[in-house]
This record gives C-alpha cells, structure tokens and sequence, in this order.
C-alpha cells in the first residue's frame, strides 16, 4: 500500500507543480547595502553571473543590454551583477546592483561556466537562464511574457 501511494504521488507531483504560481523559484540572496532579492519582488530581475567586469562574455552581454536599456527601465527592470572573481572596473550606462558574495549566487542557482545570464520574473520565477550572451530581444521577451501572464493567457 505504501509502495502505491509513492508510485502515486511520483506520478501525479509533476501534473501539480504546472499548476503552481511559481515553477522555478529564485533563490534569495543578498545585494549590497542589506537588500535582497525577494525585496525586489514585483520588479523583473536581470541576473548576470561572470567572473569578473572585465570578462568578455560579461562585457558582450553588456552591450547587447545598453542598446535596449530604456524599455528595460520602463518595466522596471533591475540588473544585478554577480562577480565569482573580482568586481573591479564595472563601468556601464546600465546601473547595477552588485551582488557581494558572487560565489555564494553562483552556488545557490547550481551554475558552472563562465557566464550566465537569468530574468527572474515579477513573481519570483526563473523566467530565462542560459549560459551563452543574448540579445535584448530575448531579455525583454522574457522580461513581457513570464510564467504569471502566461499561465493567465491560458486560462482566457
């Protein structure tokens, strides 16, 4: 009976948690000057992982970013930087929180690599995450259609 109920329950969890309000939750970490993460809730979050400022694919992905800066800003997007090396020599027309303990980020999402680029929705939901540089385009997808305005498309 008991071997059942777990055939049962390992079945049936992955058809309850399409269902949930958040799929991938974010985990929380803390930003310079004591903010975190789930106090930005409400806010999509551009999380970008690399070793350093000065790292090519950090400074592509930058780039990409700054072109498209202001749609970003008219959604109220925030960009958070998470340096596994050293974070000197950030320079960018994109405001960046910096996340201090870069090492501790990287391990709570489970990234290896070099680079990583997240959204994180409004809802807390990990929206977009690859390791490869992206162009704004597939950011501000990300950023307009997350998991919450989906889910609720589908239920018209």
């Amino acid at each position: 009976m008991k071997n059942l109920r777990l055939i049962l329950a390992a079945l049936f969890l992955p058809l309850a948690t399409v269902d949930a309000n958040v799929v991938r939750p974010a985990p929380d970490f803390l930003l310079a000057g004591g903010k975190s993460l789930r106090s930005l809730r409400g806010q999509p979050v551009v999380l970008l992982v690399a070793p350093s400022p000065r790292s090519r694919a950090f400074r592509s992905q930058v780039k990409k970013l700054e072109k498209d800066y202001r749609r970003f800003a008219a959604q109220n997007a925030v960009f958070v930087a998470a340096f596994t090396e050293s974070s000197e020599g950030l320079r960018s027309n994109i405001p960046f929180a910096i996340a201090p303990n870069g090492p501790e980020v990287a391990a709570r999402y489970g990234l290896t690599g070099p680079f990583h680029l997240l959204v994180i929705g409004r809802d807390g939901n990990i929206d977009l995450r690859t390791s490869k540089v992206s162009g704004a385009y597939a950011v501000r997808d990300a950023i307009l259609n997350n998991y919450t305005m989906q889910a609720a498309s589908r239920r018209l």
